[in-house]
């Protein structure tokens, strides 16, 4: 009776295994390939937009542009990732029009010079997209939630080409503390293929060069774990401004539209003054950073112009910028610690990640992935201090932290 109930128990294991395995395989496929597009629509904005300067001209034009879409789809209320981590963790079903908007809206914004990434936009690319999938298959509520977390994975790892840090991330960033490893199998494997996918469309991993990464002593560990502490409140600041500057916009006018057109006007001007390292994603400035030049001031600058582009109503996302803030950050105060100029704008770029999204584990795989083995256990160390000392702040008001960063109990608070 015994081995037939196990028997039982291990065909129900290998029937779910079956499903996750053809659910990922479409959605890691189908993501991919919408992602890769994506990934080349972004480049293709980017050079035009170096080809051709007066385009940030267009930008409160693109602003009006934007917003009306989302006006007419009835999407007037969409909260971006917001409503993507929302909808894994409550249920909800997402709107496939979330999709193209995103992809139109994003594409838009890069092409102007708005201040804003691509993976955060790639989540919601993703989650929408198998979402939708999953309610094409009449799959259940739980079902629904895994398949959405598919999408997420797929729809990072085709952009960055980081497949590990993007499955996890999807299952991490929800709940904090409680992580959904019942969808491992599906997370992992979609964004595999994604990433495969995307490698037959051209699309390369992101990768940077670290030089001089310092050999561990007693002192090292002093100067990470302060540095660690300096990233996390770098992370504050950056959830600071970010949730501030909507309010700004809020005293001044609720109108979307007067709202996009005055953010439109205020990324100009600042632009002509500060020059252009501050507009799209900014992954010129990164990868200078991280051969070891950064200016003092770049990663505030970066932050206060993502912030007056997204809150404005522009869309993108504000995963790289953090990573801009992060390296800029390091590269220049890093040094000032004695750490090396290039070591730690990488360490910065993954750490201030991690106090931003609260995402521990995904940070230090990304680390993995970006930067190779080599110094891996130093840069998890400034991940773990900034997620401990950024304190229950976060990029996104959806997600929930489960646990105290401080005790092993049970806390279930908002990163609001």
């Amino acid at each position: 009776m015994d081995l037939r109930n196990q028997f039982n128990h291990w065909k129900a294991y290998v029937m779910t295994l079956l499903k996750w395995l053809l659910f990922s395989i479409f959605v890691g496929t189908v993501v991919g390939l919408i992602g890769s597009l994506f990934h080349m629509a972004i480049e293709w904005a980017t050079e035009l937009r170096g080809e051709f300067p007066w385009l940030l001209y267009c930008i409160p034009a693109a602003g009006l542009l934007i917003v009306a879409a989302y006006h007419v789809t009835g999407m007037s209320d969409d909260k971006g990732t917001e409503y993507i981590i929302g909808a894994v963790r409550e249920g909800r079903l997402l709107r496939i029009r979330t999709a193209p908007l995103i992809f139109f809206g994003t594409v838009l914004t890069h092409l102007t010079g708005g201040s804003a990434g691509r993976e955060g936009a790639a989540l919601q690319l993703g989650g929408s997209i198998s979402n939708y999938m999953g309610r094409l298959v009449h799959l259940n509520e739980k079902d629904d939630r895994i398949i959405t977390m598919c999408g997420m994975a797929a729809g990072f790892s085709a952009l960055f080409g980081t497949p590990l840090a993007a499955a996890v991330m999807a299952m991490e960033v929800v709940s904090v503390g409680v992580m959904y490893y019942s969808a491992i199998v599906p997370c992992v494997l979609s964004a595999l293929i994604a990433q495969v996918v995307s490698g037959y469309m051209g699309v390369a991993p992101t990768a940077f060069s670290v030089g001089n990464i310092p050999a561990l002593s007693p002192l090292l560990l002093v100067k990470l774990v302060a540095f660690g502490a300096l990233c996390a409140l770098v992370s504050i600041l950056f959830c600071g401004i970010m949730h501030a500057v909507p309010k700004f916009y809020d005293r001044i006018t609720k109108n979307p539209y007067l709202r996009v057109l005055l953010g439109g006007v205020l990324v100009v001007i600042f632009s002509l003054i500060l020059g252009g390292d501050y507009n799209g994603a900014g992954m010129p400035v990164i990868q200078q950073a991280i051969a070891g030049t950064a200016r003092p001031e770049a990663f505030i600058l970066k932050v206060l112009l993502t912030a007056l582009t997204l809150a404005a109503g522009f869309k993108g996302g504000e995963i790289v910028p953090a990573f801009f803030c992060g390296a800029t950050f390091g590269c220049f105060y890093g040094s000032l610690l004695g750490l090396p100029a290039s070591f730690a704008a990488a360490a910065g770029m993954t750490a201030v990640f991690c106090g931003v999204t609260n995402c521990p584990l995904t940070s230090i795989l990304l680390s993995y992935e970006l930067f190779g083995g080599e110094g891996l256990p130093l840069y998890a160390l400034c991940c773990a201090v900034s997620y401990m000392l950024s304190g229950y702040s976060g990029l996104y008001h959806a997600q929930k932290i489960m646990y105290s960063k401080l005790a092993p109990e049970y806390v279930n608070r908002g990163t609001h």
